[in-house]
């Protein structure tokens, strides 16, 4: 029983959005992933996907990107990207699909761990960030608590953190994100949204205050999958 991740798939099955309009590396990129994710992954591994999932806006414009989700092998677990427009009720999410399960303001059971997360947000930095942006940073380190703090209630005491956004600024100062993480000893942290050569050094990756941190978005990952665990 294994664990991967890879995240930022940017499907499009229903409203035909391209991603190699970003370079030539994206041309089918779907296929590529179809292809690594079903040689190594089996019915009985599980697979984090940290956010902007699919381009659609709506869940039934988004239904076929997440039909080819289920598709591969492996239990999936899903968190919200910043593109995830079509993302609604948790509830009704959850009731979609027998092997994908969606984490918002809840915990995904693994073994003796808990896989836990949110989207998260920018982190501040030298620049003066908008009331709107302090907002959901606020938000969001709240609901990233809440999703811990709800599995520590069910007596998990090791934690896996999805989020989609970097956890810290393009400094690795800390953050609210950073700050919960380590007060919960948290084991490792995925995250995705950086795309291209000039952003993959802005996340932090590593160790890091005895947390490991991984980049799993999928152009970063030439298209496959990073092994969790």
């Amino acid at each position: 029983m294994a664990l991967y991740a890879i995240g930022d798939l940017h499907l499009s099955f229903s409203n035909n959005k391209p991603m190699d309009v970003f370079g030539q590396h994206w041309l089918n990129h779907y296929k590529k992933i179809e292809e690594n994710w079903d040689m190594v992954v089996t019915e009985r591994d599980s697979v984090l996907i940290p956010g902007d999932i699919s381009w659609a806006m709506t869940l039934n414009e988004a239904i076929l990107d997440l039909q080819w989700i289920d598709k591969r092998p492996g239990q999936k677990i899903l968190i919200k990207g910043n593109h995830d427009y079509w993302w609604g009720s948790i509830t009704k999410l959850n009731k979609l699909f027998e092997n994908m399960h969606f984490v918002q303001n809840n915990f995904f059971p693994y073994g003796e761990y808990a896989i836990c997360g949110t989207k998260g947000w920018s982190a501040p930095n030298d620049r003066k960030i908008t009331e709107q942006d302090e907002k959901i940073y606020l938000r969001e380190a709240n609901r990233l608590r809440q999703s811990i703090e709800s599995a520590s209630r069910a007596g998990y005491e090791n934690f896996i953190i999805m989020l989609h956004y970097p956890p810290t600024n393009e400094r690795f100062e800390p953050s609210l994100f950073t700050q919960i993480i380590e007060e919960f000893s948290v084991e490792k942290v995925i995250y995705g949204h950086l795309h291209g050569e000039g952003s993959y050094s802005c996340g932090l990756k590593g160790l890091y205050n005895g947390v490991e941190y991984c980049l799993a978005s999928c152009d970063y990952l030439n298209f496959d999958l990073l092994r969790v665990k």
